[in-house]
């Protein structure tokens, strides 16, 4: 089973290519040059599924249609579901649920089995709960890191934006702002951590995924995995499923 998995947020657009049971390859193009996606996969050969995640907008889906009509297969796009893959959503209305958020769920209990606080780390933070029993519980959503430095160079008179680097004690304003976004950052996650712990989730594994996660690995008092692409884990996992609704309608 050839598959193509494709991960459409608001930065990058990533694909991963699995030729039976393995990553063939990977890779991303920004998600403001989504017109040259087509040109970026004409080197595949015909894939036997397409899956997708696109949180990026309708414009992005169209210019992700037109990449994906060189190939004779009709793309499955994701949405949430109440139950997939041995998941279970808690969420009121599940297909409210990002598509990606539900992936890395799925990836993460596909790859984990056990009680997990998933990070995506990129534009925006998504930190969520999945149980023991594969229940995703609920999850915040918080600015990145890039969003809470851009916010306060637009919005105050003397913080203008800078390159800073994370340090304990910073002693300058970037290193400061930087360290600040770091440490919010980190706070959030084991913030639910410690909700999970105080719930009856035994050391919830912290599984950090996204262009941020290697800031925050370091920062954390936790079990950490950093899984590079994790929306993708989620999507084979997905594409594979046998169960109806996993399927396109």
């Amino acid at each position: 089973m050839r598959v193509l998995a494709i991960d459409a947020g608001n930065s990058r657009i990533k694909w991963g290519w699995l030729d039976g049971e393995r990553w063939a390859g990977q890779s991303w193009i920004a998600t403001a040059e989504a017109d040259q996606l087509g040109a970026a996969l004409a080197a595949l050969p015909p894939p036997d599924k397409i899956v997708i995640s696109n949180v990026a907008g309708s414009a992005a889906r169209e210019l992700i249609s037109a990449a994906l009509a060189q190939f004779p297969v009709m793309p499955q796009w994701i949405g949430s579901e109440a139950q997939q893959c041995g998941v279970t959503s808690s969420y009121s209305d599940p297909a409210q649920l990002g598509s990606d958020r539900w992936a890395a769920l799925v990836g993460a209990w596909h790859l984990f089995r056990g009680p997990c606080v998933v990070v995506n780390a990129g534009t925006t933070m998504t930190v969520d709960a999945l149980s023991d029993e594969g229940v995703f519980v609920g999850g915040f959503i918080v600015p990145g890191a890039d969003l809470m430095r851009e916010s306060l160079a637009r919005n105050t008179a003397q913080l203008k934006l800078q390159e800073g680097r994370f340090t304990y004690f910073p002693d300058s304003t970037a290193d400061a702002i930087m360290s600040g976004a770091v440490n919010a950052l980190a706070g959030a996650v084991e913030r639910m951590q410690r909700y999970m712990e105080q719930t009856g989730q035994i050391a919830p594994l912290v599984v950090l995924s996204g262009g941020a996660a290697g800031l925050l690995a370091s920062q954390l008092n936790a079990r950490v995995e950093v899984v590079d692409n994790l929306v993708l884990e989620g999507l084979i996992c997905i594409a594979l499923d046998s169960t109806p609704a996993s399927r396109e309608r």
